[in-house]
């Protein structure tokens, strides 16, 4: 790459963006305005935002995007009883998508990087997520492993209600049984 990556708080500014890129890798559907504008409020407390985009000259490669602890639910798809932290200090790491003409760079651990530097001076002591297990290859377990994640359980179906809502699953289309791996990581 002749310029460098450029990694910076997501803004507003971002999210036709990362509307496009989100949707071209996870499938149509997956995100709108509506959502990522409450992704993007509930990556902000105390003054600090949580979630990052990465650029390359003007275009998004890449971006986090990191729930504040206390600002997300914690449904059926956790299990806060196997973690070793209050539920209350976690925060969320909700996506991170890299374009595919920019993997293999490090630019997701770098997003990562941001996002729990932040998440920290926020407050939280530790980050879940749920990885895609049916990535390629299961490279998002194999990524969020190496960034620290340990697995604490896994979810079969956890996108089904989302792709019978209109999400159209790269693998299964609007009938998705792909599954997750709940996994966290301890700062």
């Amino acid at each position: 790459m002749k310029e460098e990556i450029i990694y910076r708080p997501l803004t507003p500014a971002d999210f036709d963006q990362i509307i496009t890129l989100g949707n071209h890798v996870h499938g149509d559907g997956y995100l709108d305005t509506d959502i990522i504008t409450g992704w993007y409020k509930k990556g902000l407390a105390h003054g600090l935002n949580a979630s990052f985009v990465a650029y390359h000259g003007e275009k998004l490669v890449g971006f986090r995007v990191t729930f504040s602890a206390n600002t997300w639910e914690i449904d059926k798809w956790c299990s806060p009883d196997l973690w070793k932290v209050k539920p209350e200090l976690a925060c969320y790491f909700k996506c991170n998508t890299v374009d595919e003409n920019y993997r293999g760079f490090g630019i997701g651990g770098q997003l990562l990087k941001h996002s729990i530097s932040e998440a920290k001076k926020q407050g939280a002591t530790a980050g879940v997520a749920h990885l895609w297990k049916q990535s390629p290859g299961n490279s998002a377990v194999s990524y969020f492993t190496r960034c620290g994640g340990e697995h604490v359980q896994s979810h079969p179906d956890k996108w089904n209600q989302l792709s019978k809502e209109g999400y159209d699953c790269i693998l299964c289309g609007f009938d998705c049984h792909c599954e997750a791996a709940e996994m966290i990581i301890y700062f």
